[in-house]
């Protein structure tokens, strides 16, 4: 038969649906295939021939030749087959043409039926593909719907479904229908026959990405993100480092008057940001990721273990709010912070202490 519109239409699936023309003829055939058996009975494969100059499809239901058929759904016996065609042998393949008009209406229902859901699967596997490689990245998404605390969300050209579960909500923060947002894709889930993207706006991965996408020396490589340790809503600290002496790594990230750091921010609902110098000397990388308290000095007492000493009037803001401060610092570093006023490590260490002070002062962070 003769159909200007299938081709177009297999144009349109192709561009619209990233369906290609290989796959949808596949599932054709197997629609096919179940339309078949319920008009005969037979559940012969069938093939589709395309003619695209000419804008011809034809359809043939196909069984081999064999000796003894042990199943007829895929054989035909050597006697049928030549008093169809007294040229078949053993090993042909018998094809007879299937006229669309002769299909029934049950065949025709079955045949859209199975086409349909095919269609649907692979327009599904193109997307779950397309996004599988997405997973780490930083993504805009629309919110459509929230259901038992869980924010649903379109994302993606495909428009995919993707879930905000609570543990990776920003606590405080509102969502609302038809809002746009940035979220971090943590990994690909399946629900049964079903995929959905799970997208979190509280991990640490959204912070570094916001700032992969802020600071344009981070991008091309010139300053680096060494961690990041994050309390969604209410702080986090970044730690960064240039190979250059000459780049200014927290200048980088802080922008003309704050603008770099204060478009992250207003992303984040105003959550504190902490820009940290990293450094290999782990002790002085401890005494900047205390900031905004000044450290006057960090000392080794184990294994990853150290005691930062304070001024006493810095002991709260080094520990911070139910201990932020230093559990943030803990987290970014590795390490196991002790945090010591000045007075209580000079009575702990006794004269040890006079050799300590003795020493020059960190500069603050």
């Amino acid at each position: 038969m003769i159909n200007q519109d299938f081709f177009s239409a297999l144009e349109d699936l192709e561009r619209e649906k990233g369906i290609s023309q290989e796959e949808f003829i596949s599932a054709l055939s197997n629609a096919l295939t179940s339309a078949y058996k319920k008009m005969t009975g037979i559940a012969a494969t069938v093939a589709i021939r395309l003619t695209p100059d000419k804008k011809t499809i034809k359809m043939y239901a196909e069984r081999t030749v064999v000796d003894e058929v042990t199943d007829p759904d895929k054989e035909i016996s050597l006697e049928e087959a030549t008093a169809i065609k007294k040229s078949y042998k053993v090993g042909d393949v018998v094809s007879v043409e299937i006229i669309s008009k002769n299909f029934g209406r049950i065949a025709a229902q079955t045949a859209k039926q199975v086409l349909t859901q095919k269609l649907r699967e692979i327009e599904h596997n193109n997307t779950v593909s397309e996004f599988e490689d997405k997973e780490g990245e930083l993504m805009t998404c629309t919110v459509r719907r929230i259901e038992d605390g869980n924010v649903y969300v379109e994302i993606g050209g495909r428009e995919l479904e993707g879930v905000l579960m609570p543990r990776d909500q920003v606590p405080g923060e509102k969502y609302e229908l038809n809002q746009r947002l940035n979220v971090f894709v943590k990994k690909i889930r399946n629900v049964g026959k079903t995929s959905q993207i799970v997208v979190s706006r509280s991990g640490s991965g959204l912070v570094k990405r916001l700032f992969e996408n802020e600071v344009p020396e981070i991008k091309q490589g010139v300053v680096l993100i060494k961690g990041v340790a994050r309390d969604a809503g209410q702080r986090t600290k970044i730690a960064i480092y240039s190979e250059d002496p000459t780049v200014d790594a927290v200048g980088a990230c802080v922008g003309n008057k704050g603008a770099r750091v204060n478009a992250i921010v207003a992303e984040l609902g105003g959550e504190k940001i902490d820009i940290i110098p990293w450094s290999e000397n782990p002790l002085e990388f401890i005494s900047n990721a205390l900031s905004p308290a000044r450290v006057i000095k960090v000392i080794e007492t184990g294994e990853e273990t150290a005691m930062a000493i304070v001024p006493d009037d810095k002991l709260s803001l080094a520990i911070g709010r139910s201990g932020q401060n230093a559990r943030l610092a803990v987290r970014l570093t590795g390490w196991k912070i002790d945090v010591k006023s000045e007075s209580a490590a000079m009575q702990e260490l006794g004269a040890e202490y006079g050799e300590i002070s003795a020493q020059p002062e960190q500069t603050e962070a």
